[in-house]
């Protein structure tokens, strides 16, 4: 294992550890709302804050960027190196007890994926990638679906749940891919999701309005177990994010073309 990755993992146990804890007695933490259908715990800011120690210590010198604290340790683009954080990807989901939600540690190089760790604590699923080696789940190697009609191809996305501005041309992608696939799933955790479609469980996932924290490591897991990615950080996608398509290479193009995301080569 690639030392960033074993510090990215030990980081990513810590928080779930923290979860998994905490998930004894849900009921009874207090739950901040940081916007309209956006929430936030304690646990989330003590995940995190166990990953920033991990990190920090190995690391001093490497930019972070995370969802509860936003940069720390530099800012990023002033290091080579930048870690992207979620440290409980579907809060809404844990909060009531819906056990869909995990930790999210990817590790961007001069402006390139090259490791990425999803823990799902509930299942003690560990879903790691580094750049050129491949992507395992608790060790064991995996590959992205070989599906090659969509009607037959399992599909993952989520819904808007914050900014309804585009909630009508999303009904519109909904309705068509509700037609033609063999169905959707929207689980509510989408670092989950695109981890799922690395392991081929899901054909494919895709969504509007992500953060870069949500999707850094899933998206270069599907890359190492044999999938496409769209090209998530062009333009001002680490700030401000864009649409991510994730999928193996024979449904990309078919996928991309009905809900209208550009894909590249």
């Amino acid at each position: 294992m690639h030392p960033m990755l074993g510090i990215a993992v030990r980081a990513a146990r810590r928080a779930g550890a923290i979860i998994n804890r905490a998930a004894r007695d849900v009921e009874v933490l207090p739950v901040t709302r940081k916007r309209h259908n956006d929430f936030v715990t304690e646990v989330d800011k003590a995940a995190e804050q166990a990953i920033i120690e991990i990190l920090h210590r190995a690391y001093p010198d490497h930019a972070i960027l995370a969802e509860e604290s936003g940069a720390k340790a530099g800012a990023a683009g002033e290091s080579e190196y930048t870690w992207i954080i979620d440290p409980l990807d579907g809060t809404t989901n844990f909060i009531h007890g819906f056990p869909q939600y995990a930790v999210s540690i990817g590790l961007r190089h001069k402006g390139v994926l090259a490791q990425g760790v999803v823990y799902d604590p509930t299942n003690n699923e560990l879903f790691t990638a580094t750049r050129g080696r491949g992507a395992y789940l608790n060790e064991r190697r995996i590959r992205v679906s070989k599906r090659t009609q969509l009607n037959e191809a399992l599909i993952g996305t989520g819904f808007p749940f914050r900014d309804f501005a585009g909630l009508d041309e999303y009904l519109s992608m909904f309705r068509e891919l509700t037609a033609r696939t063999a169905g959707l799933r929207r689980a509510g955790a989408a670092a989950l999701d695109i981890a799922y479609v690395a392991a081929g469980r899901l054909d494919g996932f895709w969504e509007m309005g992500l953060s870069p924290w949500d999707m850094a490591a899933g998206a270069l897991l599907v890359q190492e177990a044999g999938g496409y990615t769209n090209n998530f950080f062009a333009g001002e996608g680490l700030t401000k994010g864009n649409p991510l398509i994730a999928t193996n290479h024979a449904l990309c193009a078919k996928l991309a073309d009905l809900i209208g995301i550009p894909i590249e080569g």
